[in-house]
């Protein structure tokens, strides 16, 4: 990319973007820290005394350089980019180690998350918020999420070959890139059309996007987040919260649809009508709202 390129694309990215941006790679410098220490690459499984020392140190320096760098609206932006930053980089720690598929399951998490702000911030600045990092999404996911974790952590304590399984967590892996690449994909082709909350009036600028990914599926952002929450569960070997995931995301993700659908056909009529019957939801067994004719 051209310098000139590089230029607009940051002054597109806005004041609250560069600070994320800024945040997310301080906080993924705690990798560095078994390069300075001097450590095996896999310190967070065995950190002993020395490397415990160094992480407390590396958060308390992170967290003053926050204080000394932004003002109190900016704070709140850097201080959650800053913790996703520190997750990512805590998973490519244990990468290294014996809970390596661990570590792939919270880079893919803090990446999902992170990337959700930043890509509306280039995309839909006015409608960008503290909520745009989906960390308060609802109780039910935050469940979901600690539910996966005690699963994994006791099936590697009781059955430890049952988390050993490469190609299985592999295919999780791929299940997550994928997913994930569709939902930005789709974010970024409906531009300011995109809004993490279902809108209920239409604006001056709310236009129909019917191309690029939106030509495979109606719902592309749905069809990537539903296979990257069951990407994740595959990529940690979690029979049971695989089975959960697949049923709770069906689930909401019908009833998500249902609801957009009738404020699509509200805005835009027949117009939309006819893209309903020529591209599928992409979900499987969901068609959407049926209209009577």
């Amino acid at each position: 990319m051209a310098a000139a390129e590089v230029a607009v694309a940051t002054r597109r990215l806005g004041r609250e973007g560069r600070a994320s941006l800024a945040a997310f790679l301080l906080g993924a410098s705690v990798v560095v820290l078994p390069v300075v220490l001097g450590s095996p690459a896999a310190l967070l499984a065995t950190p002993g005394l020395r490397g415990r020392l160094a992480f407390a140190l590396h958060v308390a320096g992170i967290n003053v350089a926050l204080l000394l760098l932004y003002p109190r609206p900016l704070y709140k932006i850097a201080v959650r980019a800053c913790f996703l930053g520190f997750v990512f980089g805590c998973g490519l720690l244990l990468s290294r180690s014996a809970w390596r598929y661990f570590g792939w399951y919270m880079c893919s998490l803090s990446l999902f998350h992170y990337s959700e702000y930043l890509v509306t911030a280039i995309n839909n600045p006015r409608s960008l918020s503290l909520d745009s990092f989906l960390l308060n999404h609802s109780f039910e996911y935050n469940l979901a999420a600690l539910s996966s974790w005690v699963e994994f952590t006791l099936e590697k304590l009781l059955f430890p070959e049952l988390k050993q399984i490469t190609w299985l967590s592999t295919v999780g892996l791929l299940m997550v890139i994928f997913g994930d690449c569709l939902r930005k994909a789709a974010m970024l082709t409906a531009g300011s059309n995109f809004n993490h909350i279902v809108q209920n009036e239409k604006s001056d600028t709310h236009t129909l996007v019917t191309s690029g990914v939106y030509g495979w599926f109606r719902h592309p952002s749905y069809v990537g987040w539903f296979y990257w929450s069951i990407g994740t569960q595959v990529l940690l070997c979690n029979p049971i919260c695989v089975v959960g995931y697949t049923l709770a995301s069906w689930r909401f993700f019908r009833e998500r649809i249902e609801e957009e659908e009738i404020t699509l056909i509200h805005f835009f009529g027949e117009e939309y009508l006819e893209y309903k019957r020529k591209v599928p939801s992409g979900l499987p067994f969901i068609k959407g709202v049926k209209v009577e004719l």
